[in-house]
């Protein structure tokens, strides 16, 4: 009885290919994660690149009231603060929808500025509020240079750490701008 078994045969070797369902799965998860992990990281870079440009911006404008105030000219502080304003306003219009700051002026942009930044909003004292306010129309304005650096810095700073805190799209299809440094 025992001389009638057949040798026992062993299986073939197990192919690596096509791999099992769950290699596919989690081949495809893994290439989603690269996928939302390399926007993240585009997003954040491209965010960074805004914000640098932007305080670049407000630098050129310190360089050139320094300038101003150094040959004696009695605009610089009007200027600054104008210049300064004009950074503000662009990136409040790339971070808030265009309908809500384009119309702002005066007293409800001062109120803006104020309510969107809890970290800055101690550094706008009255002078720098009444500045923003009417100072655009004032023929000269005695302006804090280093109060009005300290919170338009402060600002912008905080405006694009929101923007990232919370994941807030920049959405370069309908905020197409000719240049970076126009969403500054």
């Amino acid at each position: 009885l025992l001389a009638q078994l057949a040798d026992i045969r062993l299986p073939s070797e197990i192919s690596w290919w096509p791999p099992a369902p769950g290699w596919w799965l989690l081949t495809v998860i893994i290439l989603v994660a690269i996928v939302f992990a390399w926007r993240a990281y585009a997003r954040a870079r491209d965010a960074k690149l805004l914000l640098s440009f932007a305080l670049a911006e407000l630098e050129r404008c310190m360089t050139t009231y320094n300038e101003h105030v150094s040959r004696g000219d009695q605009l610089a502080g009007l200027n600054l603060l104008n210049g300064a304003n004009t950074v503000l306003r662009r990136v409040a219009l790339f971070h808030n929808q265009h309908s809500e700051i384009a119309s702002l002026s005066g007293e409800e942009w001062v109120q803006f500025l104020r309510a969107s930044s809890k970290s800055a909003e101690p550094l706008l004292d009255d002078q720098l509020a009444s500045g923003f306010a009417r100072g655009r129309f004032q023929r000269e304005l005695a302006v804090d240079s280093e109060k009005l650096h300290a919170f338009a810095t402060a600002w912008i700073i905080e405006q694009y750490r929101q923007a990232s805190t919370t994941k807030q799209r920049l959405d370069t299809t309908h905020n197409a701008p000719q240049s970076a440094e126009a969403n500054a």
